[in-house]
Formats: structure tokens, C-alpha cells, sequence
């Protein structure tokens, strides 16, 4: 799990294949979370705040409010 800062220094184009495998991931632990096979539901939360960072970023790069 990187933090918001190594986030600003990748591309947009890597920060979408980041977003696209933490949405499977979320996907995958909650299908698990629902069938009661998840063992560490904590870690469904951390991956949830994981993608909103990846978006908050790209938001970022988005509007040019970060260069690069």
C-alpha cells in the first residue's frame, strides 16, 4: 500500500491499473466477506481507503493541481 505522496509520482496510466486491481481486489474480499470466508475483515477497509487515495490523486492530476 503506497501513501498519497508515491501515489503523485506515478502516471495517470499506471494510477488506472492501480484503481482497476484495487476495485478487483474490493470485489474479490467482499464476495469472500459475504460467504463468511474472510478472515481479516480490516483489511476490506484499508483497500476501500486504498482506492479512494488512487482517485483523489488522479482527481488531482486531473485538474493540474499536481505537476507531473
Amino acid at each position: 500500500m503506497a501513501t498519497a505522496k508515491e501515489m503523485r509520482s506515478l502516471s495517470v496510466d499506471e494510477l488506472t491499473r492501480l484503481a482497476g486491481e484495487t476495485r478487483e481486489v474490493i470485489f474479490r474480499q467482499k464476495i469472500k466477506h459475504s460467504t463468511g470466508t474472510l478472515e481479516a475483515t480490516s483489511e476490506l477497509l484499508k483497500r476501500r481507503r486504498e482506492l479512494a487515495r488512487i482517485l483523489t490523486v488522479l482527481a488531482e492530476k486531473a485538474s493540474g493541481a499536481v505537476a507531473g
